[in-house]
């Protein structure tokens, strides 16, 4: 059985690649029920996450551990096992940290290339951690950005990434505050538990990109971001049982579960168009997709989307 560190995965799965190998899952779908959750001291949570198809089976273990910011740790610590799913012979463990990583933010530039304007240059990215950083690098990739702009509640903390990512090409620099004026796309990576958008600080055009309520007590957004905006979900049943920024909003009533318009799997197939007016305010709600975590370690280890 191959193991595939960190630096390995990170290598084996450029952005444009990885792009398009989720749209191709998303469109073809797999197996892959809604993930197990469990809680852990101090609040953490333990996550598995399964999927399958007719090759290839793997399952993600990820420990959240929101205390270790203040132990200078990682908050998320993740492992992913793939095996021959005919078989059940074990292929690869993969470091589980960095594939979801990349995965998430590849997911979200996917969603971008259909809900962003195509002339987006302007990112404004709230959070300061491995997914942040992910995020801002994959968004650069894909639209050649002029700007990206990262906020954090610890400015020392932002201005870190800032340099980090300029030294990597990205032309980064640590913002003052989260207001969203001026940025094309706004994308949200934090463990926020009230919200950090405001639907009136939003402009006709704008695109929010959700990732770090992953529960339905968390939220980056209000419930009047949600209300402006045609939303899309990676998956529906996903994001109505712990997207927190929609979850929260259909509870104090400012829309139903019909302001889900869609998942990012319709637009992969051409069901529904995404974004149709320049005008129009989007957004994405990420809570993770085991289909997507398979699709990459597919990639990572065999060098095709699978």
């Amino acid at each position: 059985m191959r193991h595939l560190d960190g630096a390995a995965v990170a290598a084996a799965l450029p952005w444009g690649g990885l792009v398009a190998a989720l749209r191709a899952t998303f469109a073809a779908g797999c197996h892959a029920p809604l993930r197990h959750r469990h809680p852990m001291p101090e609040g953490g949570t333990l996550l598995l996450m399964p999927a399958w198809n007719d090759t290839h089976a793997g399952v993600k273990l990820v420990h959240v551990a929101p205390a270790n910011t203040s132990r200078g740790l990682p908050a998320v610590a993740a492992s992913y096992l793939l095996s021959d799913s005919r078989t059940g012979v074990p292929i690869a463990l993969l470091d589980g940290g960095e594939l979801t990583d990349r995965r998430t933010a590849a997911a979200s530039v996917l969603a971008a290339s259909f809900l962003a304007r195509g002339d987006s240059r302007r990112l404004l990215v709230l959070g300061a951690g491995k997914v942040a950083a992910a995020l801002a690098e994959a968004h650069h990739a894909h639209f050649g950005l002029a700007e990206v702009a990262i906020w954090a509640r610890r400015a020392e903390q932002a201005e870190a990434l800032a340099r980090r990512l300029a030294a990597h090409g990205v032309p980064a620099r640590a913002a003052a505050t989260p207001d969203p004026t001026g940025f094309d796309i706004v994308s949200s990576a934090t463990l926020a538990t009230q919200p950090i958008i405001r639907g009136q600080d939003l402009a006709p055009g704008q695109h929010l990109d959700l990732v770090g309520a992953f529960t339905a007590r968390m939220r980056e957004a209000d419930a009047a971001a949600v209300a402006r905006a045609l939303v899309v979900a990676d998956t529906r049943a996903g994001v109505l049982a712990e997207g927190g920024d929609v979850v929260q909003a259909i509870a104090e009533g400012a829309v139903t579960e019909a302001q889900v318009a869609a998942e990012l799997a319709d637009l992969c197939r051409g069901a529904h168009p995404g974004r149709t007016r320049a005008e129009e305010v989007t957004l994405f709600k990420s809570v993770g997709w085991a289909g997507e975590d398979l699709a990459a370690a597919v990639m990572a280890v065999s060098g095709h989307g699978g």
